[in-house]
This record gives structure tokens, sequence and C-alpha cells, in this order.
């Protein structure tokens, strides 16, 4: 009987310039990948043409560079997860023409690992303006008590 294929872990590159939030995301998926992680662009772009990964997880705000620079000099084959704080409409739509799948900054390391191990539809769909209402607070009553009160 031949031995199984060992499947090797897919490569994560993250680009943050904070350090603390570098190492947290690295944390988050150490056990689902190989992650090598960068602080600024120059670094970033050089492990991307050193090797292709399979993930790559990059703040669009570098300072005075631009992540989505990073996306577009991406090969197809990688996917690319991008996010941003304070959000700007216009350039997480940009990144989604690109291919890119727009996440929620603060929401980011409970769901890269899922990013990782998932089967990812060609491309996002989700629209990057529209907040997710499983996040807003609400308050009050419900609809459906209010009606039965009255």
């Amino acid at each position: 009987m031949p031995p199984k294929p060992v499947r090797t872990p897919p490569r994560v590159i993250i680009v943050e310039p904070d350090v603390d939030r570098v190492s947290n995301l690295q944390r988050s998926v150490q056990t689902v990948a190989r992650v090598d992680g960068c602080t600024d662009f120059v670094s970033a772009r050089a492990l991307l043409l050193q090797e292709v990964p399979e993930f790559l997880v990059t703040n669009i705000r570098l300072g005075p560079d631009n992540g989505l620079h990073l996306v577009y000099l991406a090969p197809s084959s990688t996917r690319s997860i991008v996010y941003m704080e304070p959000e700007d409409p216009f350039l997480l739509r940009e990144a989604q023409r690109l291919g890119a799948f727009v996440e929620a900054s603060q929401r980011l390391a409970f769901s890269l690992p899922a990013y990782i191990s998932a089967a990812l539809p060609l491309r996002d769909r989700r629209d990057p303006v529209r907040s997710d209402r499983r996040s807003i607070p609400r308050g009050g009553r419900r609809a459906a008590d209010v009606r039965a009160t009255a």
C-alpha cells in the first residue's frame, strides 16, 4: 500500500505596519499555515516575489505605500485578503475588483483560519460598505413582541 502523500501547510504572508498586530495574526494561523510577517511594503514585495504564497493578508494602508499594489503584484494563484482602518469604501471596492476578499480588521484574527482552511469562491461578492447586521447591537423589543402587546 503506497504511503499517503504529506500535505504541506499553505504559505501565508501577513503585511501590517503594527508589529503587535502581525504577531497576533501569526498566532491565529500558525497551527494551519506557514506564516511570514512583514511590516513594510518593500520586504513584503521581496517575499511575494521570492516564493509564491497561497495567501496574502495585507492592510491597505501601509504608511506611504498601498497594500493594493501587493494584491496587484500577487500571481492569480495567490488568494488575497485585505482590511483597513478606517474603512474607505472606494479602496475596498477596488480591492474586490482586483480579486481580493475584504474583511473587517477587528474580525480578521478570528476569520483568518477559516479563510485558509476553506474552499473560497472565485471572488468576494459581499458589499464592503454594508455592515454585517449581526455585529450591530440590537436594543429594545423585537417587532413580534411589539405587535403581540399592542
